[in-house]
């Protein structure tokens, strides 16, 4: 299975990336950072590519995706796993935020799918975006406004995408608390946050039972990520949802 990680410098991305060669594809890692991303491709093992990519520029995403398959020979799955998270009230959210919110969170993602869109009509592969909870299966969170109203348009972008081009297999993939891996493998996805301002809103989300309590293993969501890539052109997987079990 050749398939593109975008996103896959640090985080849920890498820890997919390096985990989906691990389980015998071929990889290209995808994302800004080429230091990182060598890196990153050092654990995944021999052959996996290191390609820099900016999602929010078409030109870059067409170039990587030409990059990609010089080196893969083709396309069979991507894996678009880039998010922004702004932790901030909403009523502080500015312009320049929510456009760069959007910017990666949505228009990214459809920029860098028009890119692998010929590659993938061609293997008659699949495309699977991360998602989140707090789009689709709860309340909001407080503090999280640009993350989920972003994240709930990339749900949206997603049926769209699916709608003109049946062809391919789209899924969203809605992820919930999880354990990722040590070092840069963890998420990066706090580490721009004010920590007074987590601090409160770690306090509500608690007191509203968004956080589960519990972290799920990342290797099931890995597993799971294969299990629908590797569907490929016999069956559509609209949606999955991969979070912990409450341990109450």
């Amino acid at each position: 299975m050749r398939t593109v990680i975008v996103g896959a410098s640090t985080g849920l991305g890498r820890c997919i990336g390096v985990g989906l060669a691990r389980r015998g594809a071929q990889v290209a890692l995808l994302a800004r950072r080429k230091d990182l991303l060598d890196d990153a491709a050092a654990e995944a093992g021999s052959g996996t590519l290191a390609i820099t990519c900016d999602v929010t520029d078409a030109d870059a995403c067409a170039r990587a995706v030409e990059e990609a398959v010089a080196g893969l020979g083709g396309i069979d799955a991507v894996v678009y796993s880039t998010g922004v998270g702004i932790l901030r009230r909403i009523e502080d959210i500015d312009a320049e935020t929510w456009m760069r919110a959007f910017g990666t969170n949505v228009v990214g993602a459809s920029l860098f799918t028009a890119a692998a869109l010929p590659h993938l009509r061609e293997s008659r592969g699949a495309i699977a975006y991360l998602s989140s909870v707090s789009a689709s299966e709860s309340a909001p969170w407080p503090g999280l406004g640009a993350y989920t109203v972003t994240k709930a348009a990339l749900d949206k972008l997603v049926e769209a995408w699916r709608v003109e081009h049946p062809q391919v297999g789209f899924t969203r993939v809605v992820v919930g608390d999880c354990g990722g891996g040590e070092g840069i493998g963890q998420s990066q996805f706090t580490a721009e946050w004010d920590q007074e301002l987590a601090g409160e809103m770690v306090t509500l989300w608690l007191e509203r039972r968004l956080l589960s309590g519990a972290l799920m293993d990342i290797e099931h969501l890995i597993g799971m990520i294969d299990a629908v890539l590797r569907c490929g052109a016999s069956a559509s997987v609209p949606s999955i949802s991969v979070t912990p079990r409450r341990p109450d």
